[in-house]
């Protein structure tokens, strides 16, 4: 592959396959497909797969998933860097014949002593240089048996400066910056030289990433000048807190992209939560990826840290429930009730289930939760039970059972019955619906309590009034 100038707006997300999507890089990823699509650009997906120790094809998988259901399209890849590691080879070749790298035979051993010597002088820790060559500068002999790594021969002084997209001017001294190693003993090169290559070969113009990138920007920007690359701009988005203060973490437990799938959230809701930790447009809370789109241009991006807030989230994926279509409702309780080896009801049957609660849920797990009852065995609390099953109202459920068993099995029929046997036996509907919810469904409060029996197979109904 070739380094070509893109005139197209191109950005995109670089995650390593060493675990799951993180929450940060989705939110990463979210920027930088808003981007590209809102300047009608291109969005590319590279796996950064170089850590060989840590990296799974498992790990892949999970985050191409997470990617679909995200709905973050993207034009071109998943690029792989081990599939490119001739081309790597090929430019560090380019580097050491112009000077701009070098090879180094250091051991760790001599590495650490290097180090242990620079704190025993209480100086900055770092590569010392010694087998960067220079004018009248005698080299140690070439140990035997030994691979060297290749190391970029860093600016020695004058400053890197850039004008973050986020955060504004920031200057970085060549003195703070050591000689870099871009290619492994082994032939694999390392994240900050891979990363530039990628990125000049891919045409990217605009990078957003984590700002714990801050300090590797120096290095990449020195290696993209050393090749006589074009620059890409770049915009360092500050962390995701947890709610707890600190960072959010894969080491400190934080969940993936998938288990908030699994945990009954729609990919609509984590996009809009997302986009809005760290992004804002005036005071819009709740709008669609396409309103993002539109309104996407790079500005407006905070600073400062961003909070994540479980309560925020749920109240976002509520507002997205409440709006869903019923019959894609009814396949994702489908799915939660196969997770828990419960058979799902007809679709259209469950689309009518989820239409009636899905107002009072937060999560598609929450809507399972209330479901489960139409199709799996419920006990009601035993005291709440026997508080409601009065002498006065046990003739009565009896009665309408008999009632249930012969009349049309819809709204009307049952608001029929349920009429007929209040009217029978002078009670209010609390004092009959109350008792009736407990032996259904397991609990005193659920919506219109017609609507709920409706949805229940008649036999099921009948036969958990059978004992009153």
């Amino acid at each position: 592959m070739t380094a070509t100038p893109h005139a197209l707006v191109r950005t995109r997300i670089a995650p390593s396959p060493t675990g799951f999507l993180h929450l940060g890089t989705a939110r990463t990823a979210l920027y930088s497909w808003a981007y590209a699509r809102h300047h009608g650009g291109q969005f590319v997906l590279r796996i950064e797969d170089t850590d060989v120790a840590r990296s799974t094809q498992d790990s892949v998988d999970q985050i191409l998933a997470s990617m679909r259901w995200l709905g973050l399209d993207y034009d071109e890849g998943p690029v792989y860097q081990m599939q490119r590691l001739d081309r790597y080879h090929a430019v560090v070749d380019q580097m050491l014949a112009a000077g701009t790298a070098y090879k180094c035979y250091c051991s760790p051993e001599e590495l650490d002593a290097m180090r242990e010597a620079q704190k025993a002088r209480g100086e900055k820790t770092g590569y010392d240089g010694r087998w960067r060559p220079a004018p009248g500068k005698v080299l140690p002999p070439v140990p035997e048996g030994v691979k060297p790594v290749v190391r970029f021969a860093n600016p020695p002084d004058g400053t890197v400066t850039w004008n973050d997209l986020v955060k504004g001017p920031i200057s970085i001294g060549n003195i703070e910056i050591d000689d870099l190693i871009i290619l492994r003993p082994d032939g694999v090169p390392t994240y900050n030289f891979a990363v530039v290559v990628d990125d000049w070969d891919m045409g990217i113009t605009h990078v957003f990433r984590g700002d714990e990138h801050i300090n590797n920007t120096p290095w990449q920007i020195n290696i993209f000048q050393a090749l006589g690359a074009p620059l890409p701009q770049f915009g360092h988005c500050p962390v995701i807190l947890g709610e707890d203060g600190q960072k959010l973490s894969k080491r400190r437990g934080a969940v993936s992209v998938t288990a908030y799938e699994e945990g009954g959230y729609l990919p609509e809701a984590m996009l809009n939560y997302l986009a809005r930790l760290g992004w804002s447009h005036g005071d819009e809370e709740l709008f669609s990826l396409q309103q993002m789109v539109a309104w996407f241009d790079g500005s407006h991006l905070s600073k400062s840290p961003a909070q994540w807030d479980a309560a925020k989230l749920a109240w976002v994926n509520a507002h997205y429930i409440k709006q869903a279509d019923d019959a894609r409702l009814a396949g994702l309780v489908a799915q939660q009730f196969a997770r828990r080896g419960v058979a799902a009801p007809a679709a259209d049957r469950l689309a009518a289930m989820c239409a009636l609660f899905k107002d009072r849920c937060t999560t598609t797990v929450e809507l399972a939760d209330w479901l489960q009852m139409y199709v799996a065995p419920v006990a009601a609390p035993a005291d709440e039970l026997a508080a409601q099953l009065t002498d006065a109202v046990r003739p009565a459920l009896v009665a309408l059972r008999d009632r249930l068993a012969a009349c049309a099995w819809d709204k009307a029929g049952i608001a029929q019955a349920l009429k007929e046997t209040l009217a029978e036996h002078k009670l209010k509907m609390p004092q009959l619906a109350i008792p009736l919810r407990l032996l259904l469904c397991g609990r005193a409060q659920t919506p219109s309590v017609d609507a709920v029996v409706a949805l229940f197979d008649r036999e099921i109904a009948l036969k958990r009034l059978q004992h009153v």
